[in-house]
């Protein structure tokens, strides 16, 4: 199968002014985010930038870089307007690797891609990871997500869901041992036409309140596939210690 590969790559951020060129190692962190990504199976990789600067030093270290408009809301906008360009097929895959996850393994982006052109009743299809600590089950920041028996999403919430509530009611503040909660991690892969309608439709309701753009999709009863991401994914960058502690990996690895 083939399957293209967009980095939506915004200048702004409120935190981090200008992350895509933050330095990492001697390359801008932008450059880490490409290398993975073209690490991968995919027939395109394609950097998706609202700034000229970075448009200008993704060509320079060798990406294939688009520039797209400043409005857009989301990562996701950005992907369809990359497909609208690109005169992509409905059917075709297109995978979002987000500009800020320098150690996003190869391996979860052909899983996702694969994953959605295996199950033909999906229209996107994303990974998730076992959570084994109370505090993460607890935080509004670590998103959880709930399969059917076909590893399709039930939901996505900032909540402990599903509520554990006999193991909560026995020892309040422990770790059910059950092991039933599952920490959504944030790698898509969309099918081009889905992506046309999805920038179409208005924010849900449920969208709204948890702020979590998925939940739109399930609105509309659009079919998410979920698997377990294959390998570890780490986090992204999105504050300095986040990018103190990418930095050191990278400086470990290149002293190893």
């Amino acid at each position: 199968m083939s399957f293209t590969v967009v980095i939506p790559a915004r200048f702004g951020s409120t935190r981090l002014p200008g992350k895509p060129l933050l330095d990492i190692q001697g390359k801008p962190m932008l450059q880490h985010v490409w290398e993975r990504a073209s690490c991968s199976n995919a027939a395109r990789v394609i950097v998706a930038t609202d700034d000229q600067r970075v448009l200008e030093v993704a060509r320079t270290f060798g990406a294939e870089a688009m520039l797209t408009a400043e409005h857009h809301p989301s990562g996701t906008d950005r992907l369809q307007e990359v497909a609208q360009l690109l005169e992509l097929d409905a059917q075709a895959v297109v995978v979002n690797v987000q500009g800020d996850e320098p150690l996003i393994p190869a391996a979860v982006i052909d899983q996702v891609a694969f994953n959605l052109a295996r199950n033909v009743e999906a229209e996107m299809a994303t990974l998730c990871e076992r959570i084994e600590r109370v505090e993460d089950l607890d935080s509004p920041n670590v998103v959880k997500v709930v399969r059917d028996a076909n590893a399709m999403a039930l939901y996505f919430s900032r909540a402990p869901v599903p509520w554990p509530r006999d193991a909560f009611a026995a020892t309040p503040g422990q770790m059910p041992a059950s092991g039933a909660w599952f920490r959504h991690v944030g790698i898509y892969a969309y099918r081009a036409g889905f992506l046309h309608r999805f920038v179409e439709w208005p924010m849900a309701p449920a969208e709204e309140l948890e702020k979590l753009e998925q939940l739109r999709a399930l609105h509309h009863g659009v079919r998410v596939h979920v698997d377990e991401a294959s390998t570890v994914v780490p986090g992204g960058v999105d504050t300095q210690r986040d990018l103190d502690f990418v930095r050191s990996v990278f400086a470990e690895q290149e002293g190893a």
